[in-house]
């Protein structure tokens, strides 16, 4: 990692040709904001690759997607944090990747088999493009990034390398192999979990990434718009099935209810956590900003995009449901892996916030009762929900989330005031980090 004096290094020298040093305080640009937009549509194709095998597995491969996916987001974030993005090389390369990056989520659906009638192999199209796509950032980060010899250049090429190696055996081996069905699927998913195993494992034992966090502002809009994506990908799912259902008031409060339960998630990440987090990286000095960032923020945010995508799978299903009882002139309720879906998409992204909050700040400790108490309530209701029609089901998740929004706001008391006031004033962002 790059210490206090060669941070102090960086900001006297000259940024390598065609960059400019990213500098503290400084926002998210627009390339990076329509580099996001990749992943609304990635997001979309998770959510979809859970309902084409609307299976334990399927949903495990999903998730195996989702994580690929998150770590190709990662690490050009914390680029972007070294480099500006607005101007020069990095601008243009950025551009370059989203458009691989869209490929890549076009595939995504086809990661692991081919739909009838491909020309080419979507699974080998889509390791192509990770592939690509990281190979871009490693030139660039030998390029342009202070600190990155040969030794930081090899522990990152290793990992990748042999990742790479697993993901292309899983396209290809698998299918030739073996016949059982069964056996492709099983081999398809060992192979990819082992290289995401591999990848994800390498970087955390990594004493040095030859990162810093420059920008705190800039580190923690990016994880909120993409957390703002992942919300606005679960609305679209909705619409875009419910665009085929007749109106009915069904449909009317389903709708309502899924903005209601992503506001009131969307609530418990923004209103005040995220704004103690930030100040808590704000306050520490720069050199000591890498391991509570890599933590909090590249590791425990994608349980939480993981349990907004289930949510999104949920909500798909209650929709379906409707459609059907227009259909049948019947009342199902939303039983089996859809149920599990939508409340246990719900806990798994507050208990990811929980880690991330005692992670990262000790302030408003209080609120952490709430989101642990409403996970175990809504683990502790399925078998009640079960019970319910579809709607009435989604519907007392709503009324439960909107419970823990107003309790919060009666726990964190003074606290959030003070926060969100710093927050609104901009006194937040003039605090200075201190020497160790």
């Amino acid at each position: 990692m790059v210490g206090g004096d060669e941070a102090s290094d960086r900001s006297s020298a000259r940024a390598p040709l065609g960059t400019r040093w990213l500098r503290e305080g400084t926002g998210v640009s627009t390339v990076e904001v329509f580099f996001d937009l990749a992943f609304v549509f990635a997001f979309i194709q998770v959510t979809a690759l859970m309902g084409d095998d609307f299976t334990g597995h399927g949903m495990l491969n999903a998730m195996l997607v989702l994580a690929l996916l998150w770590w190709t987001w990662s690490v050009y974030t914390w680029l972007g944090n070294t480099l500006q993005a607005r101007t020069g090389l990095i601008r243009i390369a950025l551009l370059a990747v989203a458009m691989i990056t869209f490929v890549m989520a076009v595939a995504a659906r086809q990661a692991f088999t081919d739909l009838p009638g491909a020309a080419i192999s979507g699974p080998l199209v889509f390791v192509a493009c990770f592939v690509v796509v990281r190979l871009v950032h490693l030139a660039l980060r030998w390029h342009a990034v202070p600190g990155t010899g040969p030794r930081i250049v090899l522990r990152v090429a290793v990992p990748l390398f042999v990742a790479s190696v697993l993901l292309s055996a899983a396209a290809i081996v698998p299918q030739r192999l073996f016949h059982d069905p069964g056996m492709v699927k099983g081999s398809q998913t060992g192979l990819w979990m082992l290289a995401i195993a591999i990848d994800y494992g390498c970087s955390l034992l990594m004493r040095s990434w030859g990162w810093q966090v420059v920008s705190v502002r800039h580190w923690a809009e990016r994880h909120g718009l993409i957390v703002l994506v992942a919300f606005g990908e679960s609305l679209i799912a909705v619409g875009l099935i419910s665009s085929r259902v007749p109106m009915t008031w069904g449909l009317v409060a389903a709708s309502a209810f899924a903005v209601v339960i992503a506001a009131a998630l969307g609530w418990t990440y923004f209103d005040v956590v995220a704004i103690a987090a930030e100040r808590t990286l704000i306050v520490k000095p720069v050199q000591r900003r890498l391991a509570a960032a890599r933590d909090a923020y590249t590791y425990l945010h994608l349980p939480m995009i993981a349990g907004i995508m289930l949510l999104a799978l949920g909500l798909e299903k209650v929709v379906a449901i409707i459609e059907h009882n227009e259909l049948h002139r019947a009342s199902v309720p939303l039983a089996g892996l859809g149920l599990y879906a939508l409340y246990g998409g719900v806990s798994l992204f507050l208990l990811s916030h929980v880690g991330f909050q005692l992670r990262m700040t000790r302030l408003v400790r209080r609120i952490i009762w709430s989101r642990l108490t409403t996970a175990a309530l809504l683990a502790g209701i399925i078998p009640i929900a079960n019970q319910f029609p579809a709607v009435a089901a989604l519907g007392l998740l709503a009324t439960i989330c909107v419970g823990m929004v107003i309790t919060e706001v009666i726990l964190a008391g003074g606290q959030r005031k003070e926060l969100r006031e710093a927050a609104l004033t901009g006194s937040l962002w003039s605090e200075r980090p201190t020497r160790p």
